[in-house]
């Protein structure tokens, strides 16, 4: 959640007023601190421009979801920048998407595969990343 929020440039504050809630609550809840309600975190998803999603599923059958990977801190250092931010921006334009919406998937995104890659990436990767989605987003191959 605070990876979320700090990459997004959003201050406690905002989420929390967003969301309907109190600042220390959201405070507690970034420090492992509070047992939060599924509505408190349905209401902190909808302020961070995310959905909340809760899967039951048998121990012994394999999820087909998407693991959602921890944001790296090259990540959201990355995020804050007015280069990514211009990018979000392009991106948002090109797929019909707010930046809003976009940033979380996004950083998910970048996240997931940076886990992959089995370590944290520097800025210089993450903006690779991005250029390489960019590149496929904004300037598709003319054979599909």
């Amino acid at each position: 959640m605070r990876a979320l929020r700090a990459a997004s440039n959003r201050t406690v504050a905002a989420v929390a007023a967003d969301a309907g809630l109190s600042v220390p609550y959201v405070a507690n809840l970034e420090n492992d601190r509070g047992n939060p309600t599924v509505g408190t975190l349905n209401r902190l998803a909808g302020a961070l421009g995310t959905r909340l999603e809760i899967e039951f599923a048998p121990e012994d059958v394999v999820s087909s979801a998407p693991v959602t990977a921890a944001i790296p801190s090259s990540l959201v250092r990355m995020s804050r920048s007015p280069r990514f931010r211009r990018d979000v921006h392009a991106l948002a334009e090109a797929t019909g998407r707010t930046p809003a919406e976009l940033t979380p998937r996004l950083l998910g995104a970048l996240a997931g595969v940076a886990e992959l890659a089995g370590r944290e990436p520097t800025e210089s990767d993450c903006h690779r990343l991005l250029d390489a989605l960019l590149l496929l987003t904004l300037h598709p191959h003319p054979g599909g």
